[in-house]
């Protein structure tokens, strides 16, 4: 492809690829069609589960049926219902494959390419109708869903530009270059109501007008892709799967601040998304999308990746530049905020959003705010020309979150803001793994707070989150059954932020360590009431004092375990017993009298612990037993209990 010098050589750009869409835009059931696309998910958990392999096979096989000509395997980014990849999507015949395997790729390519027949043992299977369907849009994890920062993820190949462009991207980057002061820019991201999606929720819009007004020699916009909660993914999966969207968002966003240069913050950990993201710079540099002179208007703005090691606390914006820097990532206080002079990059004016927040970026420029500010439970107060003043209560757009835990559709689920927690778990989540019974669900990661079924009826937004005692967070969502102990869920948790601590205040690099401690002697059976009042006092007293974000919000999971299941460590330190039966030193195993002496325990034991005769009762050394839980997996009669 030529250089792309102007908004028109874009548009051109645009109507010479957008037929390499055409297959996948078709919603209509056409197996008989001859030319069929093969959409594979690339993603991380899809490629730890061989789709790389499976991805050849199919092609072998293609090759062998001498369809290659018709017929074209397209690996995508991650289509979000991970519980069941790797997954394959045939276009135009929208069929849904799941838990595909390697050796399933003959298969597809033999019955349903060449044959014309559904592949029936690998469709999704609907748990509420007990039937297979072929259309993902007719599965209840993806009715609910509205991908907006997910739009392209499973759609597109993430390695190639030219599949970008043929789904209107950069159209965003042109309209507000050639076409929109900087200024009309960031009143259209005011009046869109999007706020950060990294957790805090101040609004885009207001961040970048601070930038944009402080005045400055060198300004700098930051992508914070240092994504570290446990359990969430949404980030990585949205680089991995389209990462062009970044590119032209933060275009956008140096415009609109006055930059010329982009810093995506990514940690180490996620080669593929730091290599999809630089085959994406590299080719927009190469089209002339990034670097001099963009699109002809005498915009000059070039991005680079910088590497970062995996440390939580390089999510708080003004610790990640340190670290951006080469010193050591702690954070600083504040003012002066990053935006100021002397408070961002090199002392430089900065500008940090994160990834899911760019992603929509673009959406909303083409779009409109009109149009964005329509989706989520908003409400705003605007000026005597329409335009936004603050918000009143709510959020607009989307919000992505990463389900996981106790849940049955494990994945990326993107929802308007205003969606119940209840339509989440159950609606698009399947419900409660295993049969068990809803406990409560923790959201923002170690920095939120447990909500409990009191509150599963409550319209996600920032606001709701917070009145519950919990947050929003970058959007991590683990669920919780009966089967899981608030006091040990909450020592997890705290056992993450102590060792991520950067160490540079008191409150938090002592606090959270005797806090620790104390969680520890609750679990063991070796904690008393007065364990607990003290814990909750100092749980309070490092929430007000410590100097950054981890710090100020490593104590939730403890308050709001406290706030919620208070009864829960009642029984840990009074009555020495652990509820869900998780806590090891708070219960022996036992086997009860339906044992047949089947022998099956005793051999699955590795410290050799259980006795007994063939046919006759089997007996539990608890001084021997380690309570690996190998015996209880292996009876037939489940006549192992924890007692």
């Amino acid at each position: 492809m030529e250089r792309i010098t102007s908004k028109k050589d874009l548009l051109a750009a645009y109507q010479a690829c957008k037929g390499m869409l055409a297959l996948r835009c078709v919603s209509e059931h056409d197996i008989n069609s001859t030319k069929k696309e093969l959409l594979c998910c690339g993603g991380t958990g899809c490629h730890a589960s061989n789709s790389g392999e499976l991805m050849q096979n199919l092609r072998d096989a293609i090759a062998e049926a001498g369809l290659s000509q018709d017929v074209k395997v397209v690996q995508t980014g991650c289509f979000g219902f991970c519980a069941q990849g790797p997954i394959v999507k045939i276009m135009p015949d929208n069929v849904f494959y799941v838990q595909v395997t390697p050796e399933d790729a003959k298969e597809i390519v033999e019955k349903h390419v060449v044959g014309h027949q559904l592949v029936e043992r690998l469709l999704y299977v609907e748990p509420m109708l007990k039937e297979r369907i072929h259309d993902y849009a007719k599965m209840s994890f993806y009715a609910k869903q509205q991908r907006i920062s997910l739009r392209n993820c499973g759609l597109i190949d993430p390695e190639d530009i030219r599949e970008y462009i043929a789904s209107e991207g950069y159209q965003a980057l042109a309209k507000c270059l050639c076409d929109m002061t900087r200024e009309e820019v960031i009143q259209e991201v005011l009046n869109s109501g999007i706020c950060g999606r990294g957790g805090a929720g101040f609004p885009t819009g207001l961040k970048w007008k601070i930038a944009a007004g402080t005045q400055a020699d060198e300004k700098y916009i930051v992508c914070n892709a240092d994504e570290g909660d446990p359990g969430a993914f949404m980030d990585r999966s949205i680089m991995e799967g389209d990462p062009n969207s970044i590119v032209e968002a933060m275009a956008i966003g140096g415009y609109a601040i006055g930059a010329q240069h982009g810093l995506v913050y990514i940690r180490a950990e996620y080669p593929l998304a730091v290599s999809r993201l630089q085959i994406a710079i590299n080719e927009a540099r190469e089209l002339g999308l990034l670097g001099k002179d963009i699109l002809g208007t005498g915009f000059d703005f070039d991005i680079e990746i910088k590497l970062g090691a995996g440390a939580f606390v390089c999510g708080e914006e003004t610790a990640l530049i340190h670290s951006m820097e080469g010193m050591r990532g702690e954070p600083t206080t504040k003012p002066p905020f990053p935006a100021n002079i002397g408070g961002g990059y090199w002392g430089c004016s900065t500008n940090v959003n994160n990834v899911e927040t760019y992603a929509s970026i673009p959406v909303i420029l083409q779009k409109g705010a009109a149009w964005y500010s329509k989706i989520g439970n908003w409400q705003i107060e605007t000026d005597e020309k329409g335009n936004w003043k603050k918000t009143v209560s709510g959020n607009s757009g989307t919000k992505v979150f990463a389900l996981a835990g106790q849940i049955n559709n494990v994945g990326l689920v993107e929802v308007p803001m205003g969606t119940t927690l209840r339509e989440i778990i159950y609606d698009i989540g399947g419900g409660i793994s295993g049969g068990h019974g809803f406990k409560a669900v923790q959201t923002g990661g170690p920095s939120g707070g447990c909500i409990t079924k009191e509150n599963l009826d409550t319209p996600i937004d920032y606001g709701n989150l917070a009145k519950i005692g919990s947050m929003m967070g970058s959007g991590g969502m683990i669920v919780l059954s009966d089967k899981d102990c608030m006091p040990a869920m909450a020592k997890f948790y705290l056992g993450f932020t102590k060792d991520e601590s950067c160490g540079k205040c008191t409150p938090c690099r002592i606090g959270t360590r005797r806090m620790l401690e104390m969680l520890e002697k609750i679990c063991d059976g070796n904690g008393t009431e007065e364990t607990l009042d003290e814990l909750e006092r100092l749980a309070n007293t490092i929430k007000d004092t410590a100097l950054c974000g981890l710090g100020q919000t490593a104590p939730n999971p403890i308050l709001s375990t406290l706030r919620y299941f208070k009864d829960e460590y009642l029984a840990h330190v009074i009555n020495k017993k652990c509820p869900a039966g998780t806590c090891q030193k708070l219960y022996v195993l036992t086997i009860t009298d339906d044992c047949i002496g089947c022998t099956k325990c005793k051999r699955n034991c590795p410290v050799g612990a259980i006795t007994g005769e063939l046919k006759q009762k089997h007996f539990i050394d608890p001084k021997r037993c380690i309570k690996c839980g190998a015996c209880i997996e292996g009876c037939p009669k489940k006549a192992i209990v924890k007692e």
